[in-house]
Order: structure tokens, then C-alpha cells, then sequence
């Protein structure tokens, strides 16, 4: 006759290894370049509207390294470092992941005594990994597009702006620069 037990440890080590995948693929993503397009449509003019959203990213470190005022198109590149936030819940998180896989092999295997609790010194591999990939140079560019939008009381000219960067950086984009967002076509 077989115990529960028989049963319990190959599942309790499977699920556990899962976990472990997953965390190897969360820690992993956390440095994915997350780099998008959108498109913006403000009441500013042309030249005022370019000289705003030059002023947000240089505010935020960036510098332009090319102009293009014949396209009304600007490219700026700024070094973005990791945060530590984010490095200290991924070093908890593999802390957690790594003493699960131990205390399974220590309940799998008990003549090895606290040997699998040596796993616990990778640990400092997990914030490591994603400092090394979040610090990086990132690259912040836009171009103005003139069009004209039909109202029902009256025409009312829209500057449309095309701006390709960071996820986060757009964000901060829309609550420091009066922008509408829209789809793109």
C-alpha cells in the first residue's frame, strides 16, 4: 500500500518547479524594451508645442541629438536607470521562489540535510539581472503633423504629434503636457 505522501512530493515538486519557471520568465520580462507610438492632438501651436515637450525631456535628462525642422521631427536619447523599487520586490520574489525549490528538496531528500538552502545565495543573481538590462540608453523621438479638425460651432486648428518612446515616459507625457490622445491610424 502507498502513502499520500508518494503522491504529494512529485506534485508538491512539480507545482514548485513551475513557480520557478515563471519567476525565471517575470524577472526575465522586467528588462523587455517597452517602447511604444502614440499620437497626440493639442490646441497648442506648432512651435510652442515643440518647445513644451523639448522642455519635459530635458527636464528628465534627456538631450537632443538630432533635428529635423523641416519635417517638424526632434530625437532625443537619455540614460534611464533602473528602479530600486522594483530591484528590491524581484530579489524578495526570488528569495521566495529559491527557499520553495529548497525546502522541497530538503523534504525530498533529508539526508542532505540544509544543504538546499544554499540556493538561497543566488539570490542577489535576480536584481543584479535586472539592473544590468533596465539601465540603459533610451531613445525618445516625435514629429509634428498639421491637420485641421471640424467642430460644430466653428473650425479650430489641432496640431497632431507622433511621439515613439518608453511606456512610462508617455505617461509622464500626458500628465505634464496638455496632449489628447488618439488612435492611431
Amino acid at each position: 500500500m502507498t502513502s499520500s505522501f508518494d503522491f504529494a512530493l512529485p506534485s508538491t515538486f512539480g507545482l514548485t518547479v513551475l513557480l520557478f519557471v515563471g519567476l525565471g520568465f517575470f524577472i526575465r520580462a522586467s528588462t523587455k524594451d517597452r517602447t511604444e507610438t502614440a499620437v497626440y492632438v493639442s490646441e497648442l501651436d506648432d512651435v510652442m508645442l515643440l518647445e513644451t515637450i523639448q522642455k519635459h525631456f530635458v527636464d528628465r535628462a534627456y538631450q537632443v541629438t538630432g533635428v529635423e525642422p523641416d519635417k517638424g521631427r526632434m530625437s532625443l536619447k537619455g540614460m534611464v536607470s533602473a528602479s530600486i523599487f522594483l530591484a528590491t520586490f524581484l530579489a524578495m520574489l526570488a528569495g521566495i521562489g529559491l527557499f520553495c525549490l529548497a525546502l522541497v528538496f530538503a523534504i525530498a531528500f533529508p539526508g542532505w540535510g540544509n544543504i538546499p538552502y544554499l540556493l538561497l545565495l543566488a539570490t542577489p543573481v535576480a536584481p543584479w539581472f535586472y539592473y544590468k538590462g533596465a539601465t540603459r540608453l533610451e531613445s525618445v523621438s516625435f514629429q509634428l503633423a498639421g491637420g485641421e479638425a471640424e467642430n460644430s460651432v466653428a473650425k479650430s486648428e489641432e496640431t497632431r504629434l507622433f511621439v515613439s518612446a518608453h511606456r512610462d515616459e508617455l505617461i509622464a507625457l500626458e500628465a505634464q503636457v496638455p496632449l489628447k490622445r488618439t488612435e492611431a491610424e
